[in-house]
C-alpha cells in the first residue's frame, strides 16, 4: 500500500511543513463525515456513549506513550493544558526556561508572575542547565523537547540523568514538535509532565491535545485551589480534581475522535516502520543541507536528529520555493523545513534542486 495516497495534499504540493501543521488522512476524513452524519440523524443520542468513547481515546493515547490511562488527560491544546498546570502550582514556584523557546510555554510563566531564569541553547546546554539548577535551585525546569525554530533537541538520556541527580526538580516538557516522530516511553523518560498539541506530528487535527502526569507529582498539583468539596452529582461524582481541572466541560468527540483515527493509523501501519522512515529522510536531509553549509554548527553537531531544519532566508529562494509549490514556514528569520514519514527522497531532491539553482 502506498501510504502517501492517504494524503491528497501531496498530489498538489511538496509538503515540508508538518512543523506548522500535520496532514489529515483520508480515513480520518471519512470517519469525521460519518461522525457528523451520526449527529445530524441522532441528535443527543449520539452523545449517549461519549464517556466510554473518550475513555477509549485516553487508553489508546496512553498505550502510544507507554503509560497508564489514569495518568492521561485530554485537553484542547498545549496552551490550555500548560496554563492550567501553572494554576495548580504555588505562586512561589521558580522556573528554569530555555531562551527563545515556544512563546506558549514561556509567556504564561512570565505573565503568571513566577520567578524564572533562562539558559541559552548552545553546545554547552547540558552543563548550563546543571549549573543553573545547582546555583539557582529552581523548582521546575520547563522546556520543549524540540525547539520550534531551530530544530535543536534536548537529549532524552540527559533528561533521565537530570531526574536521577535532582529528583525533587519537576520536569515539564512540551512534546508538540517531538511526539509522533519517534517511540517515546513516558513512564521511563524522567519527565514528570508531558504536554502537547496533536495537530502536528501526531496528525490528530486541531482542537485536541494531551497532558500526561506522573503519579508522584499529582498530589503536588492544585493543593490549595479547591476551597469546596468536589461535585457529587451523578455525572461528575467519579471525577478527580485533576480531571475536573484539565477536562472541564464538554470534550469534543469529533476532535478527539480524529486523534483516535490517527492512533489507529499509526498502529495499522506499524509505528516502528514510520519512525524508521522519519529517521531515514531526516538524516539524509541533515547531511545534504549541512554539506551545503546551510545549517548551524550546533545543528550539525547534535546527535539527536529532529525532523526540523532552518536555513538562511533569501528573498529569491523564497519566491522559487513558492513557485515550485513547496510548503514551508518562515521562522526566526530563516526558512523552516520539516520532514515526516510521508515525505519521500523525491521531495528532498526537489528541495535541493531549488536550493542549488542559481
Amino acid at each position: 500500500m502506498d501510504i502517501r495516497k492517504q494524503f491528497p495534499v501531496l498530489d498538489q504540493y511538496t509538503y515540508l511543513n508538518t512543523a506548522g501543521s500535520g496532514l489529515l488522512t483520508k480515513a480520518a476524513q471519512q470517519w469525521r463525515n460519518s461522525h457528523d452524519i451520526w449527529f445530524l440523524e441522532q441528535g443527543s443520542n449520539f452523545r449517549l456513549h461519549q464517556a466510554a468513547f473518550l475513555q477509549d481515546v485516553r487508553v489508546q493515547l496512553a498505550k502510544f506513550f507507554h503509560t497508564g490511562a489514569e495518568n492521561t488527560f485530554l485537553i484542547p491544546n498545549f496552551s490550555f493544558g500548560f496554563t492550567t498546570l501553572l494554576q495548580g502550582l504555588p505562586k512561589k514556584t521558580s522556573f528554569l526556561l530555555i531562551e527563545d523557546d515556544y512563546p506558549s510555554l514561556t509567556f504564561p510563566v512570565l505573565n503568571g508572575g513566577f520567578a524564572y531564569e533562562y539558559v541559552t541553547f548552545d553546545e554547552h546546554i547540558e552543563e548550563k542547565i546543571i549549573d543553573k539548577i545547582k546555583t539557582s535551585q529552581p523548582a521546575v525546569f520547563a522546556f520543549s523537547i524540540v525547539q520550534y525554530i531551530s530544530g535543536l533537541q534536548i537529549n532524552l538520556e540527559f533528561i533521565k540523568r537530570l531526574k536521577q541527580e535532582f529528583p525533587q526538580l519537576i520536569l515539564i516538557a512540551d512534546g508538540t514538535q517531538f511526539c509522533g516522530t519517534q517511540d517515546f516511553n513516558f513512564d521511563t523518560s524522567g519527565l514528570d509532565v508531558l504536554v502537547g498539541s496533536n495537530y502536528k506530528w501526531m496528525l490528530g487535527g486541531y482542537g485536541n491535545g494531551y497532558i500526561l502526569i506522573k503519579e508522584e507529582i499529582k498530589d503536588q498539583l492544585f493543593n490549595n485551589t479547591a476551597t469546596v468539596s468536589l461535585p457529587d452529582v451523578p455525572f461528575l461524582k467519579e471525577r478527580s480534581l485533576l480531571s475536573l481541572s484539565f477536562e472541564p466541560g464538554h470534550l469534543d468527540t469529533l476532535n478527539f475522535g480524529t486523534l483516535l483515527q490517527s492512533l489507529y493509523f499509526f498502529e495499522q501501519h506499524g509505528f516502528e516502520k514510520i519512525e524508521q522512515q522519519i529517521k531515514k529522510i531526516s538524516t539524509t536531509a541533515k547531511k545534504e543541507l549541512g554539506n551545503r553549509g546551510l545549517l548551524s554548527d550546533m545543528r550539525m553537531m547534535q546527535q539527536d536528529n529532529s525532523t526540523i531544519f532552518n536555513i538562511p532566508a533569501q528573498e529569491k529562494l523564497i519566491q522559487k520555493l513558492h513557485d515550485a509549490n513547496i510548503l514551508f514556514s518562515p521562522r526566526g528569520g530563516g526558512i523552516r523545513f520539516s520532514f515526516h514519514f510521508y515525505n519521500s527522497q523525491a521531495d528532498l531532491e526537489k528541495l535541493l534542486e531549488i536550493i542549488d539553482s542559481k
